[in-house]
């Protein structure tokens, strides 16, 4: 969600301080530590600060953890060098301040000897006195205590989300509307990150002007499109457009649509932006759980998991409602003309000022395998961002596992068949690399006859087209919605997902033939 050149990191304020007077009135109180010890224990002021701490220590237990780490987060990294207080203990060493990853925005703190800040030595104050409280020695590696503290259960004070409104609406006060006292959540708070913008930082598309294919002249064939048909409505979402804003609200074939794309977690989704009678409005939150966005909409201030389409924090927790996601081919322009030639594609004229180019959002990101964000766990089968494209749970029905199958696999095997759920499917992939999966029923696929037409077993010949296959007799197998993701993105909220891996061992596609 960090756009390099739109943001600047936020630091907070030099006094994150509630006052000693204060401080001693929280402290005097029976039961649990409040929110305003953990900020005051923030402070820059070191006195305050090392009182706030002693009341911690009083009544620790380390699901506390996450508020300071919370707060942490937002104070500027120490330089590597040891650090020690005026008594001479408490020395963080340079491999502490390091950790195994560096620190929690990717990039590891200069190695120029220098003074320290106020707000480094207070960042500082607060990792030593974890490592005294917990026995972990994570030393300024925030990346490492939070995987430590999502290990565990959590266990986090009453008035947590309270914290965390304090503590982010110094960033943007509206961050304050998605934590109210007392908020439901269905995931864990101390998950939600803060990724570098304030609330619509980023700026969704809304109504997005388009244009015929024949006038989208900038576009080469090579560039990449998120391909969408709706009722016979086809529009292409170039890459290059679309991650500068990850989210337009755009109406296709008669639908309104809510097109969500998380570039850390490589993921296009649209969503019907109705369920039922009701149509919800979605901004983009500045957050972030397990690496992935969380929208939210206008109407309630609820927090929606982006991947999902499902609220998570906020009134409508629990209410059952889930958007209708819908299917999206990555391809390439060429091939999108060639299959819709009647498309339209989003227009170069956004209402906003940004370098369109091809390539030119997330260069770096995309250009190797470390994640900006932390994740509680990964899954070693495959690289953080290698691509697979995701039948979800729900479209294969009765509570099924999602499956997964890598890019990697399909441009060597690019007629696929397998099985999920107890139903049968073939993934055809086009030379571009498009990806489509159809339903086959009780037939088995035995390959090309070029381009456009598979052969089955019994030698019948099927056109393969973007809604179907048709076999002689107009007999007609469906396609079902799929969508692409980072395998890292998908299998930090999904890990009960089925994945089809390059190599097909059996251990990892137990079902599959």
């Amino acid at each position: 969600m960090h756009q390099s050149g739109l943001i600047t990191r936020a630091v907070l304020p030099v006094t994150m301080a509630i006052g000693l007077w204060a401080l001693h009135t929280v402290r005097a109180q029976s039961g649990a530590p409040t929110w305003q010890v953990f900020l005051a224990a923030a402070s820059e002021d070191r006195a305050e600060s090392e009182a706030a701490l002693g009341a911690l220590a009083a009544q620790w237990r380390d699901g506390y953890a996450a508020l300071l780490i919370d707060a942490a987060r937002f104070l500027p990294s120490p330089r590597v060098r040891a650090l020690a207080s005026d008594d001479g203990q408490d020395v963080l060493s340079p491999a502490d301040a390091l950790g195994s990853e560096g620190v929690a925005g990717g990039r590891r703190p200069s190695a120029t000897p220098g003074p320290l800040t106020a707000a480094a030595v207070t960042r500082a104050r607060l990792t030593t006195f974890l490592e005294k409280r917990t026995g972990q020695r994570f030393g300024d590696d925030l990346r490492a205590w939070r995987r430590w503290l999502w290990s565990r259960p959590t266990d986090v004070p009453a008035d947590y989300a309270t914290y965390k409104a304090a503590l982010y609406g110094r960033i943007d006060p509206r961050f304050r509307l998605f934590f109210p006292d007392g908020v439901r959540a269905s995931i864990r708070l101390d998950e939600i990150d803060w990724g570098g913008v304030g609330v619509n930082g980023i700026p969704p598309l809304r109504g997005p002007a388009h244009v015929r294919a024949s006038d989208a002249t900038w576009l080469k064939d090579q560039h990449v499109v998120f391909g969408i048909e709706v009722n016979g409505e086809a529009r292409a979402y170039p890459k290059r457009i679309l991650a500068w804003h990850e989210l337009a609200l755009d109406r296709l074939g008669g639908v309104d649509l809510t097109i969500v794309y998380c570039t850390l977690c490589g993921t296009v989704i649209p969503f019907d932006s109705r369920i039922g009678a009701q149509s919800y409005v979605f901004g983009t939150s500045g957050l972030l759980y397990r690496s992935n966005k969380l929208m939210f909409d206008e109407g309630t201030g609820s927090l929606w998991s982006a991947l999902d389409g499902t609220p998570v924090v906020g009134p409508l927790v629990g209410t059952g409602l889930r958007l209708s996601a819908r299917g999206v081919v990555t391809t390439t322009w060429t091939e999108w003309k060639r299959e819709y030639p009647d498309t339209t594609v989003l227009s170069l004229d956004t209402g906003h000022r940004r370098d369109y180019a091809e390539g030119v959002a997330y260069r770096e990101y995309f250009a190797h395998d470390r994640l900006m964000f932390e994740v509680p766990s990964r899954d070693g089968r495959l690289p953080n961002k290698a691509e697979v494209v995701v039948l979800r749970g729900e479209v294969l029905g009765g509570g099924a596992a999602p499956v997964a199958i890598a890019v990697k696999r399909l441009r060597r095997e690019r007629v696929l068949s397998f099985e999920a759920a107890g139903r049968a499917f073939v993934a055809v992939t086009s030379r571009s690399g498009g990806t489509r999966v159809y339903e086959r029923g009780d037939l088995r696929f035995v390959g090309a006859t070029n381009e456009a037409a598979l052969r089955d077993s019994d030698g019948g010949r099927w056109l393969v087209t973007p809604g179907a296959l048709v076999g002689e007799g107009g007999r007609r197998l469906p396609v079902v919605p799929t969508h692409q993701a980072f395998w890292f993105g998908w299998h930090a909220q999904h890990p009960e997902t089925m994945l089809l891996t390059p190599e097909a061992t059996a251990e990892t596609r137990p079902d599959v033939r």
